[in-house]
């Protein structure tokens, strides 16, 4: 039985329309007391980003589910303004989130973009934060897997060998120029730019909006034109462009373990926990980087990809 099936809750725009007003979560007047029982929908819907990383992790979660006696649908809704709402009205119950950038965007939506940041990097202050913003709101977030995606900077490994560079620090005493490709919030943000700087006083000249480790942005770096790219710890195409990690020795990154998000109400079972436990004891950051490797430059589908590594760990 494969994990996608097709069915009316995949009807994107019905979940949009209806997502606050079918809300099966706790009334906003009763948030911050949860008393009813977990539940345990035997129909559940996961919910992915739409990128690569995000598809794999739902299809995982989805044959894990299966397996335990759940029926399941993969929606593709790849903004957490739209998801969010949807796991909290329960038309999404299942989604990999990241501990520390989950914690941010729940304290900012709870308390205002003037908020101090709710994740840090240390994790267990981080989950603290994140289960007290989320459990008002109906979801429950279960343990932190040992897979970790940071944001991280690589530059090529014939200018880290020229400068002598291992990591940040390295960088930031060389002095050298450089302009960074990344997305154009990087200005703004306190890991980003602000945070290279203060952390690490490295010489920031300009920002090369590009995106987050998008091809385009290791190209950029990889010929030149730009000096280093803001990317992730899970990237595992970096050595196709020449590419190299420097190590964030300071801690600038928040932990931003992946930890599986659920909607209490329908799937906060022991069932539910228990599937999705398993995967979190297992898998791990070079693992995921190897996930996204087999489906980015080898072109396998994340479905295959998913069962396969499911099967090689035996939980499949």
């Amino acid at each position: 039985m494969r994990a996608r099936r097709a069915g009316p809750r995949l009807l994107l725009g019905a979940l949009l329309l209806t997502a606050t007003a079918c809300a099966t979560g706790p009334a906003l007047e009763s948030r911050g007391t949860v008393t009813a029982p977990p539940g345990d929908s035997k129909q559940l819907t996961i919910g992915t980003a739409g990128f690569t990383e995000s598809d794999l992790l739902a299809q995982m979660y989805a044959l894990l589910l299966h397996r335990a006696g759940y029926r399941t649908d993969i929606l593709s809704v790849t903004n957490r303004e739209l998801y969010e709402p949807a796991l909290e009205s329960g038309q999404i119950d299942v989604v990999a989130e990241y501990a520390a950038t989950f914690a941010d965007w729940l304290n900012t939506k709870v308390k205002g973009s003037g908020a101090p940041p709710a994740g840090s990097p240390d994790l267990g202050a981080t989950m603290k934060a994140l289960r007290a913003l989320a459990a008002p709101r109906g979801l429950t977030v279960l343990k932190p897997g040992r897979a970790v995606d940071q944001n991280a900077y690589a530059v090529t490994t014939a200018y880290a060998a020229r400068h002598h560079l291992k990591t940040l620090s390295d960088l930031g005493a060389s002095k050298l120029p450089v302009r960074l490709a990344a997305g154009d919030e990087c200005v703004q943000r306190p890991y980003c730019e602000p945070g290279l700087k203060k952390t690490y006083g490295i010489h920031i000249t300009g920002i090369d909006p590009k995106g987050v480790g998008t091809t385009p942005a290791k190209q950029a770096v990889q010929n030149g034109q730009d000096q280093m790219v803001l990317t992730t710890t899970t990237d595992a195409t970096l050595g196709a462009f020449g590419l190299v990690i420097l190590r964030d020795d300071k801690h600038l990154q928040n932990a931003d373990a992946i930890v599986p998000v659920v909607n209490r109400s329908r799937a906060g079972s022991k069932g539910v926990t228990g599937a999705l436990d398993r995967l979190n004891a297992v898998l791990t950051t070079k693992d995921l980087a190897s996930l996204n490797e087999q489906v980015d430059s080898w072109r396998r589908l994340p479905e295959d990809v998913a069962r396969n590594y499911l099967k090689s760990k035996h939980l499949l």
